[in-house]
């Protein structure tokens, strides 16, 4: 691959980048609604002669670029496609013509790049040293869309060897990367604690158990999880979002739901948490007459990145931004990524991509109406992933 040849295509085809990621950007679609999006992969997919199975796990699809030299690896690229249930400003120079939907997450600059990646490849097969399998990924904002495309057999028919993904980032200015090894996002939990008490007139209280009562003693004292029982040097949270319970304000309450989420970055750390949290519900539920039952729905599991794929990157993001533009996230983030499934079945890495621009006023975060990005980060992302692919398929 020429890397000078590589870096002309690319320059050749963004004008026709923008107008995709336009478009899209311009019809947003809910998680598991992404009609739309979905037939318009399919659309541009089918005019490059690439090949694909769609309807996938709900609207997603996936490509496959089987390279023509010898190499019996395989490489794949993960992008998310829905958007957020959030209303645009109608002064943003591209808008959603969705009232009420919008692309706050750079969706459409991910699914965009994974398009790039698919037509610059498609010219490079006969000199691509193994394949690609472009996972255009539905409902990652809701359910979870990686995990049934997982189930559905998208690692498979070929088998991938490595895995790839980025997010676009606005904290980082266009031409930068922000990279992190290892641990990078949490894994969540969704919490339902149930207190039972028992219910009584507010004037005789020794006849009853106060629901309320064991609640509050129950926040507090789960507050010692974090504080107490976990490393300062680990990351992990546990927040209560809500509390239901009572209806007249003279007869005691029978029955307190607390509902929250629990947030860790170690396996055998969330299964300590979580036997904490029982244990604590229990016994002070106990501890006041009352009792107590856990409901834990599990969310996505931690993302957590092979270093040597990160070395990987780095290098090929070093040659192309050079070493001033890469910068090592510190800590990891307690927010979720549901790229975790696919990096529990093969190696690889996820890294965020700058799409910021201070002088134009790009820097609202992610899930903002406010939200824009510099559209120059999406041929960079192209070539990036390009570059990385090329690197896995020739790894010894």
């Amino acid at each position: 691959m020429n890397r000078n040849d590589l870096h002309q295509k690319i320059q050749d085809i963004t004008p026709l980048l923008f107008e995709i990621r336009r478009d899209f950007h311009c019809h947003p679609e809910l998680s598991e609604q992404e009609v739309r999006t979905s037939a318009q992969i399919c659309h541009y997919l089918d005019e490059w002669n690439i090949p694909y199975q769609k309807n996938i796990a709900g609207h997603g699809v996936i490509a496959l670029i089987e390279g023509k030299k010898s190499g019996k690896k395989t490489v794949g690229i993960r992008a998310d496609i829905d958007a957020l249930p959030v209303l645009e400003p109608s002064t943003h120079a591209c808008c959603s013509q969705n009232h009420g939907v919008m692309h706050a997450c750079g969706h459409d600059a991910h699914t965009t790049i994974a398009l790039g990646i698919a037509n610059v490849l498609k010219t490079y097969e006969e000199e691509l040293p193994g394949n690609v399998k472009i996972f255009f990924q539905p409902a990652e904002e809701t359910v979870g869309g990686a995990k049934p495309m997982i189930e559905a057999g998208c690692m498979e028919h070929p088998h991938v060897d490595y895995v790839l993904g980025l997010h676009v980032m606005p904290n980082h200015e266009v031409g930068t990367i922000e990279y992190r090894y290892g641990k990078l996002n949490a894994a969540s939990d969704d919490i339902r604690i149930i207190l039972h008490g028992k219910s009584c007139h507010g004037a005789y209280p020794e006849q009853g158990v106060d629901a309320i009562v064991i609640a509050s003693q129950l926040i507090s004292s789960l507050q010692t999880l974090v504080s107490r029982t976990i490393s300062p040097l680990q990351s992990a949270v546990l927040s209560f979002g809500c509390i239901e319970g009572g209806k007249i304000p003279n007869i005691l309450c029978d029955q307190v739901t607390l509902h929250g989420t629990l947030r860790t970055t170690d396996a055998q750390m969330r299964t300590n948490a979580l036997a904490y949290i029982e244990k604590q519900a229990s016994l002070i539920a106990a501890a006041f007459g009352g009792s107590a039952e856990l409901f834990v729905e599990h969310g996505y599991d931690a993302l957590i990145n092979d270093n040597h794929i990160v070395d990987i990157v780095l290098k090929n993001a070093e040659r192309l931004l050079g070493r001033e533009n890469l910068h090592q996230k510190e800590f990891p983030s307690l927010g979720v990524e549901d790229f975790s499934f696919f990096l529990e079945e093969a190696p690889g890495a996820f890294f965020h991509l700058g799409c910021g621009n201070r002088k134009k006023g790009m820097t609202a975060s992610l899930h903002s109406k406010e939200f824009e990005l510099d559209e120059r980060c999406i041929p960079i992302g192209v070539e990036l992933q390009i570059a990385n692919i090329f690197s896995l398929l020739t790894l010894d």
